[in-house]
């Protein structure tokens, strides 16, 4: 009787001869962005439509580009189902804390002063949130590859899970402070008026007027939200705490979390970039050039509402340190 010899398995022929099983991360991503560098046209559409113009202009003509993509992987190497997973997780531990301090009916017992504080620096903090989702959507939409895409999208998906649980607060704190503290108008008001706030205003205006991908990426990414991210999460849960609010400070470090993959696939982007190029690096610093001093200006626009909270943090400590963050950022990136 002839002996039946089993057949090998085969790879992901996509993938090419890796001669190995690809993981669930690569089958989900791997070469998904088909339209990229797709001749004639990116969409099967007139190659002089709008459409088509628009994603040869600021995605393949972007000066943010290299021959291999594709290469790129994410060091967190999250797929969807991880990234519910991992987000299930952490929202199940800020439930437990909100519910916590809710029984406890710790918003009533902040004092006046810190929730003067919270009105001028925290009410607000929808509107600055909401762009940076926006722009990493952007960012994600315009992308050359899926390992890219998904990268910008989860960050975006973190942005509202903090602009929720900050909405949420606001409304807390108004049950137990006063009503007109979850009012549009006041949290407009102080964003469209307040003295602190018209230097981010202004550059986060600037960044969703952006349409080259690479540059959105770099001002988001690598000028914008760091800062922010270091303002909101370090600074805010730090006032928070010497304000006797337990609560959140808690809330705002938790957030770390996410800033924290935020500066990782960032870094690993920027070094995959040089490193297929190394002229790279001169086009991410000639728009840094630009965004830094933009992101800067906003940061010291806000810092003097640290220092005037009743347990303030110095206005220079504050800034001293959202610059200390970003500068990280860069040196990991190899920049």
């Amino acid at each position: 009787m002839a002996v039946s010899q089993r057949r090998p398995h085969r790879t992901w022929s996509l993938l090419g001869d890796v001669k190995k099983r690809p993981s669930a991360y690569d089958v989900t991503a791997a070469k998904f962005n088909y339209h990229f560098r797709r001749e004639p046209a990116p969409f099967e559409m007139d190659p002089q439509a709008p459409f088509n113009l628009f994603y040869l202009q600021h995605r393949e003509g972007s000066a943010f580009n290299v021959p291999d993509w594709e290469g790129f992987r994410d060091p967190a190497k999250l797929t969807y189902a991880d990234y519910v997973t991992l987000q299930h997780e952490r929202e199940t531990y800020v439930d437990l804390l909100t519910d916590h301090h809710e029984t406890a009916e710790s918003a009533a017992d902040l004092d006046p002063a810190w929730v003067a504080t919270l009105r001028d620096l925290f009410v607000p903090l929808r509107f600055p949130l909401h762009v940076l989702q926006m722009t990493g959507l952007y960012v994600g939409q315009m992308a050359p590859t899926a390992f890219i895409i998904n990268c910008a999208n989860f960050q975006a998906a973190d942005e509202l899970r903090r602009i929720q649980r900050i909405a949420y607060t606001v409304k807390v704190l108004a049950n137990a402070h006063g009503d007109d503290l979850a009012a549009t108008a006041t949290a407009r008001d102080r964003w469209e008026r307040g003295e602190a706030w018209q230097p981010l205003r202004q550059v986060l205006e600037q960044l969703l007027a952006v349409r080259d991908w690479g540059e959105a990426f770099v001002a988001l990414n690598l000028a914008v939200k760091p800062v922010v991210d270091a303002l909101v999460n370090g600074r805010l849960s730090e006032l928070a705490a010497l304000g006797g609010d337990e609560y959140l400070s808690l809330l705002m470090a938790e957030f770390q979390l996410d800033a924290a993959r935020s500066r990782d696939w960032t870094a690993a982007l920027v070094r995959h970039a040089v490193a297929q190029d190394p002229a790279m690096r001169d086009v991410v610093q000639g728009w840094l050039a630009t965004w830094q001093p933009r992101a800067d200006a906003a940061v010291e626009g806000l810092a003097p509402l640290f220092g005037a909270a009743a347990q303030p943090i110095p206005a220079a400590t504050v800034v001293e340190a959202a610059l200390a963050e970003r500068a990280a950022l860069l040196d990991a990136a190899g920049l």
